[in-house]
């Protein structure tokens, strides 16, 4: 069965100018590799691409470079923002701009009741008609949305599933089988092998930036039955996301692409690398053979 938006897509990072203003010239850049890896497509402005620190006309001008690039790649936007005014602007540019979906982290800049989050999400997906995947991400927002709330929003009419990043294995088996129709995204890279046993249709992830091919080839492994190469690539993948974790995650993939010649600027502020010698450990770490064979 072929869900809604079904496959294995980048959470794009976003390129940024020395001085931490939005870069056309180095997302364009970013995008160029990241297209060419054999992914589904792209998801824009989310976690990954430091939407948090970037401002609503950033996000929209982010929209409008990566649409240019995209070719034939699917698009979903990630148009979460702590007000609802601003998520249905960014919603409805995604929109004007041919975007396939749309994403939304649940709004927590406060304490939100389950009640206000099946509001948000209510308007939300009414705002456009593309399908709109919702945002399960506990480490993100302070909190899961409760079981039942969630059937309750991938009941709404124009939402498509979910990505669902969280180890409750237990809670995403039962979303499967509650949701039997609805798309689920597994949002945990170094994991992902687990999420699609338990019938994840896809992936959403901040390492297929820079090996979306391993990713893409993971999928083909789990969707051919081969377990032993899933686990072996599913390997390769927790090898490098262990050593992101000590370098903070995206100042390491940031630095991961300046490696390899890619420069997409540094982190915004107040987003620091953890560690002294940050360039250094992922400049030996993309060379390392197991690593290296899946750079485009």
């Amino acid at each position: 069965m072929t869900r809604q938006l079904a496959g294995m897509y980048a959470a794009l990072m976003t390129g940024l100018e020395d001085d931490g203003s939005f870069s056309p010239e180095r997302q364009r850049a970013l995008d160029a590799y990241v297209l060419r890896q054999g992914l589904s497509g792209l998801y824009v402005g989310g976690s990954s691409g430091e939407s948090g620190l970037l401002d609503v006309e950033e996000l929209l001008a982010q929209q409008s470079v990566v649409a240019e690039d995209a070719g034939d790649a699917v698009l979903i936007a990630h148009v979460g923002a702590p007000s609802l005014r601003d998520s249905v602007r960014l919603a409805k540019n995604a929109a004007e701009l041919g975007y396939a979906g749309l994403s939304a982290l649940p709004p927590h800049s406060y304490p939100f009741s389950d009640a206000e989050i099946l509001a948000y999400y209510r308007e939300l997906q009414a705002a456009t008609n593309l399908p709109l995947i919702v945002y399960e991400v506990p480490i993100r927002t302070g909190r899961p949305i409760g079981l039942e709330t969630l059937v309750a929003i991938m009941d709404l009419p124009n939402v498509a599933g979910l990505k669902f990043t969280s180890t409750d294995m237990f809670k995403l088996s039962m979303l499967r089988r509650r949701c039997p129709d609805s798309t689920i995204f597994f949002g945990f890279d170094e994991i992902y092998l687990s999420g699609a046993v338990l019938g994840a249709d896809g992936g959403i992830g901040t390492t297929y930036n820079l090996l979306g091919r391993l990713y893409a080839a993971l999928d083909r492994a789990i969707q051919s039955g081969d377990l032993a190469e899933a686990q072996r690539l599913q390997n390769i993948s927790a090898v490098f996301v262990e050593a992101l974790l000590e370098t903070g995650v995206l100042p390491g993939m940031k630095a991961a692409f300046r490696a390899i010649g890619i420069d997409v600027g540094l982190t915004r502020a107040p987003m620091l690398m953890r560690v002294d010698d940050g360039d250094a450990r992922m400049t030996e770490l993309v060379k390392r053979p197991e690593i290296a064979e899946w750079l485009s």
